[in-house]
C-alpha cells in the first residue's frame, strides 16, 4: 500500500520534489490506519521492490516513481541493519506500530487496492 499511494500522490502532484515530501507523510498516514500486516515479510519486501521498479521501467524517474519510493523508505528500516537509538526504529510510527490492533484493513484488500493502483500508473506513462 505505501508504493501505491505514493505513485498516485506523486502522479497527483506532478512535482518529484513534492512527492518526495509527501512519500513519508502517506507512509505515517498508512501506519496509523489499522490494518493487517502482510505475514511474509519476504512477499511484502519482493513485491514493494517490484512495483517500483514496474513503474521506473515504465515511467522513468517520474512524480509517481518518486512518490513511490519516498513513500515505502521509511520500512527499508525492517529489513536493512540500520542504527536503533535506544534500541528504538527510526521511522516515528515503527516506534508504536505494535500498539495498533492486528484487525483493520485486511492484508488481502490492501493487495487488492495496490494492485491495480500501480497497474494505471504503470500504463500511464
Amino acid at each position: 500500500m505505501h508504493v501505491a499511494t505514493g505513485a498516485l500522490a506523486g502522479s497527483a502532484t506532478r512535482s518529484r520534489r513534492r512527492a518526495a515530501a509527501l512519500g513519508p507523510l502517506l507512509h505515517l498516514a498508512c501506519d496509523v490506519v489499522p490494518h493487517e500486516d502482510i505475514p511474509s515479510r519476504t512477499f511484502e519486501t519482493a513485491s514493494g521492490v517490484a512495483a517500483v521498479l514496474i513503474l521506473a521501467w515504465r515511467r522513468g524517474v517520474d512524480a509517481a516513481t518518486v512518490g513511490a519510493v519516498a513513500a515505502s523508505a521509511p520500512d527499508l528500516e525492517h529489513i536493512l541493519p540500520l542504527p536503533r537509538p535506544r534500541g528504538r526504529p527510526l521511522f516515528p510510527s515503527h516506534r508504536w506500530a505494535r500498539s495498533v490492533p492486528l484487525r483493520g484493513v485486511p492484508a488481502w484488500l490492501q493487495l487488492a487496492l495496490a494492485v491495480p493502483t500501480i497497474a494505471a500508473l504503470a500504463r500511464r506513462s
